[in-house]
């Protein structure tokens, strides 16, 4: 393998840093692309290669893609809300994916490891699982990308001959982190007491380096075609979440916060989406997310994961015990 180039797109995300650190442990030789040059504080220390490119910019992809031979596709617009939803997150994700299948068409790669979403997943029978097909749930912009651009990296891994896996990865939390991502952000929110409260959303949390490695055998085990589910099998709720972090640090005097009825979250979010077209900035609350998440369990099922990728990730609780200690201890 050693004269063989692993490029991991989107190198200084949650993901795609954990994933190259883990490449790099296992003596790959390693390249990353990243939109703004300036932003490589979190490679620090390793060895790989660095290129300017945006995955919605084609040609810039031209010199991250030569002489490579696998692909982790980790980049995408991760933001559940946006002025222009369709333009700024529909339209970028899919256009991204189908710049990433072209150029690697283009410049003979063998191998793609796509990054998709447990949002692209059936909820109406659980646990949730690959064989249930796509969620039918077309509510929400960033949702709706994560289906389409799951069902568009299949086609064109079939159309080009590039032997194409699908990962998704529930909410990722924990370790090396080098800006917070919006799960990561929830668990601080967690700490510092700031869950007024509970909507009655369930999380499945993951811990990052579980979904890394998860990622990095598929490239090695993932059947072509096919998805893995990267999540752990149970939800958490909210106010588990925040008793867990009350159990680890008495000191914080946290409060477990009391479930809210579905018409009190519906008042709230139009509220917040009234206040967001004056501001302009990303209301906490939308009624689209009340009635898509109120309720909901996020269980899945990852035998197909654990039984063809040898995944075998942490629990739930130890993944936000883990990241509650790295964001109360660490993180700057």
């Amino acid at each position: 393998m050693s004269n063989e180039i692993s490029l991991v797109t989107g190198g200084n995300g949650h993901l795609g840093n954990n994933l190259i650190r883990l490449l790099l442990a296992n003596n790959h030789k390693v390249r990353t692309t990243i939109r703004n040059i300036n932003k490589t504080a979190p490679f620090e220390g390793l060895d790989c290669e660095i290129v300017q490119a945006d995955i919605t910019d084609r040609a810039s992809l031209k010199k991250a893609f030569k002489g490579v031979t696998n692909v982790y596709a980790v980049a995408a617009n991760f933001s559940m809300w946006a002025k222009n939803p369709i333009t700024e997150i529909y339209d970028n994700n899919m256009q991204g994916t189908k710049n990433v299948f072209d150029m690697a068409k283009e410049c003979g790669v063998k191998n793609i490891v796509y990054v998709s979403s447990v949002a692209c997943l059936d909820f109406t029978q659980l646990p949730a699982n690959v064989d249930n097909g796509y969620n039918k749930d077309r509510r929400n912009w960033y949702y709706n990308s994560k289906n389409d651009s799951d069902k568009l990296a299949l086609a064109l891994g079939k159309k080009y001959g590039i032997r194409t896996v699908l990962v998704l990865p529930s909410a990722m939390i924990g370790s090396e982190a080098h800006k917070l991502s919006y799960t990561n952000n929830l668990v601080l929110q967690i700490l510092n007491g700031e869950i007024p409260i509970d909507t009655n959303f369930t999380l499945n949390w993951i811990d990052v380096k579980d979904v890394a490695q998860g990622t990095y055998n598929a490239m090695l085990k993932g059947k072509d075609s096919n998805r893995y589910i990267l999540s752990t099998e149970t939800h958490t709720t909210m106010q588990e979440s925040v008793q867990i972090a009350a159990d680890l640090y008495p000191e914080l005097k946290l409060k477990i916060p009391k479930k809210a009825s579905k018409f009190l979250l519906y008042t709230v979010a139009s509220l917040m989406e009234f206040g967001s077209k004056i501001t302009g900035k990303e209301p906490l609350l939308q009624r689209s997310y009340v009635d898509m998440f109120y309720g909901l369990k996020q269980d899945y099922d990852i035998s197909k994961s654990r039984r063809e990728l040898g995944y075998n990730p942490k629990s739930s609780r130890k993944a936000l015990e883990d990241a509650l200690a790295y964001l109360k201890n660490d993180w700057k």
